[in-house]
């Protein structure tokens, strides 16, 4: 069964990783790659990627993207959601603690940050309006 708005929203503010899936040009299937993200109901989904990686120069070139997001436990439920990239702008150090600390325990968060902004290169953060939603609960299946 479909979820409701406020279902699939609530679904997709949780912290799960997703399948991130944008257009690789013709004759390729589209680029998926599992990703972490940041969303609250009613705002933008973002993401935060390499400024020289495949998947930014993909993302600049389509324009839009899908995020996938599922789980199996108590019941089968996932929320799709696609939409236009709205904004690209540099990454700070603050968006990276903010989207390390929604994955990673409290005490490796200030570690992980610490290595990221060093050894990552420069990271982009990339924001998508989300315009279309595909979900479903699948009960007890």
């Amino acid at each position: 069964m479909a979820l409701s708005r406020e279902e699939r929203e609530q679904f997709l503010s949780e912290p799960r990783v997703a399948a991130l899936a944008v257009d690789a040009g013709e004759g390729r299937a589209p680029l998926t790659v599992p990703i972490w993200y940041q969303y609250a109901p009613g705002e933008d989904v973002w993401i935060i990627t390499g400024l020289h990686s495949r998947k930014n120069r993909l993302l600049r070139a389509a324009g839009r993207f899908s995020l996938l997001v599922e789980r199996a436990e108590p019941t089968i439920r996932y929320v799709s959601v696609e939409g236009p990239v709205v904004d690209t702008s540099p990454a700070t150090i603050e968006k990276l603690r903010e989207i390390s600390a929604r994955y990673l325990p409290a005490e490796k968060v200030e570690g992980y940050v610490d290595f990221a902004w060093k050894n990552h290169g420069e990271q982009v953060v990339v924001r998508m309006r989300p315009e279309r939603w595909v979900s479903s609960d699948l009960g007890s299946v």
